[in-house]
């Protein structure tokens, strides 16, 4: 396989991307959208690693760096949830015009959820890959806003107070710092109104991964609610549990290599 590094040319800079290309013909591209915030580097090496594995069943993935982090232009404190839509546009493009066969998403966590408003907003309906979806970015984002109390040992009842002023300081169009993260409230707006959605009569295959410690073959009941309104609304979807650590959160970096084996079962459905 080859790797190739690159700048897409996007408003107030350039956005970073890594394909890794397959060493034979291209089955088709897999856009990687990412998480969030830390979690998002604290996946970098497990999802270095499904790359490489999914170019080796000759799939050609997009990683890319959106506008704030990484490598790509800007500072996170002054991206907006308009930012990342924008380059996903962006480097969906690159792919349907540099990447033979079909193109597909693949989100973790967060990243499903920015997925989600911009696959609804341009009407794009694709295969698509989830892992660990995350459904609502209001929980998501409080989740986020309690490190701030959690890295003071603040008690609950402190915690809920110093998140309530977090929020109120954002609603008022001021930016905020959460555990080294400057927090633009465009960027936080889009963010809480952002809810895991796909349209009714989606024809395209869609599969939902999710990694557990525990010994259980079903999904979450957040996920449960999830794949059920999907069952409800007609929309296709397979769904995998698998075993290992939430390495998005882990303090070491870890990976789950069971759930690359998943994946690549569900990649190789969709290119038979």
């Amino acid at each position: 396989m080859v790797r190739e590094a690159f700048f897409l040319a996007g408003a107030e800079g350039g956005r970073f991307c890594l394909v890794t290309h397959p060493a034979g013909p291209s089955i088709g591209g897999l856009l990687y959208v990412p998480p969030f915030a830390e979690e998002l580097n604290k996946t970098r090496r497990m999802a270095a690693l499904a790359a490489s594995a999914f170019a080796a069943r000759g799939w050609t993935v997009c990683q890319l760096d959106l506008f704030g982090t990484g490598d790509s232009a800007g500072d996170f404190g002054d991206t907006t949830w308009a930012h990342w839509l924008a380059d996903i546009d962006l480097a969906w493009a690159w792919m349907q015009e540099n990447v033979p066969g079909p193109a597909a998403l693949w989100s973790l966590r967060g990243g499903a959820l920015l997925a989600s408003d911009w696959a609804s907003g341009r009407g794009v309906d694709c295969p698509w890959l989830m892992w660990q979806p995350v459904t609502a970015g209001r929980q998501h984002l409080a989740q986020f806003l309690r490190l701030k109390s959690a890295a003071a040992m603040l008690n609950a009842a402190d915690a809920q107070r110093t998140t309530q002023e977090l929020r109120k300081t954002l609603a008022a169009g001021a930016t905020v710092e959460v555990a080294g993260y400057t927090l633009n409230p465009a960027l936080v707006q889009g963010m809480e109104a952002a809810q895991l959605r796909l349209s009714a009569g989606r024809r395209s295959p869609l599969s939902v991964l999710e990694v557990t410690s525990q010994e259980r073959s079903s999904l979450s009941p957040a996920l449960t609610r999830f794949c059920s309104q999907l069952e409800a609304d007609e929309v296709t979807c397979t769904t995998g549990v698998v075993a290992g650590p939430a390495f998005w959160q882990t303090v070491e970096v870890e990976v789950a290599p069971e759930l690359v084996v998943a994946s690549q079962t569900v990649l190789e459905g969709w290119a038979a």
